[in-house]
């Protein structure tokens, strides 16, 4: 089931929306915004995982309200103006429809943010087997923040634990791909979606600080570039 909401200005939108969706029994309706300070309001306390989104509203435009979200979910954007689409996909968005669009174009675009969440969903899932001594964790890629080099040993830190092993920081970095994690340092390697703040030559996540190493700055710039 996906769930989604609607935040667009024009009423006839939204029923267009509601519409093309009633045929789709995966697509879940939560609720219409009108503007994008009641979908703000809505997202405090409710999550989703898409939004058709509409960029000329007032006060605050859709790529705008966009820009607030820390984690937004999968995004549709729905719009009269075909200006904006490159501004849109640095946004990350999943589609950009043109109104008036077509209900097979809405398939089209649904399409995208099934195949989307599904990917995540794989992401999520994927672990890896850490040896400890006699022992063999089972880590999943997203509960790891970073690792670091330790002498013969590394350590992995997770968000609740660290652990222990008798490994090298090369032979990890191996088994962790590289759309998720970046080696910063030549003693560690960090969870990209984990970062906080970059601030000068310190990654911050959670409560540890990382230092970038000189050598691997290029691949921090190529990060946030």
């Amino acid at each position: 089931m996906i769930t989604y909401i609607i935040v667009d200005d024009e009423t006839a939108s939204h029923e267009n929306i509601k519409d093309y969706a009633s045929n789709l029994p995966y697509l879940s309706y939560q609720k219409s915004c009108y503007n994008a300070f009641e979908a703000i309001e809505y997202l405090r306390n409710n999550t989703v995982d898409l939004i058709f989104l509409d960029i000329n509203m007032p006060k605050l435009s859709g790529f705008d309200f966009l820009k607030t979200l820390k984690d937004p979910p999968r995004i549709i954007v729905t719009t009269a103006h075909k200006e904006f689409a490159i501004e849109g996909y640095e946004l990350n968005i999943d589609d950009y429809l043109l109104k008036p669009f077509s209900f097979q174009r809405f398939i089209n675009a649904i399409n995208k943010v099934e195949n989307g969440l599904e990917l995540l969903k794989n992401i999520e899932s994927s672990s890896i087997f850490l040896k400890d001594n006699k022992k063999h964790h089972q880590v999943k890629l997203n509960q790891i923040l970073f690792v670091e080099a330790y002498g013969n040993y590394i350590k992995i830190y997770l968000i609740e634990k660290m652990i222990v092993t008798h490994q090298t920081l090369s032979s990890i970095e191996k088994l962790l791909p590289k759309s998720q994690f970046i080696k910063v340092h030549k003693s560690f390697i960090i969870a990209k979606n984990k970062i906080l703040l970059i601030e000068g030559s310190l990654i911050h996540i959670h409560e540890h600080k990382i230092p970038i190493g000189k050598m691997y700055r290029k691949n921090v710039n190529e990060l946030i570039s």
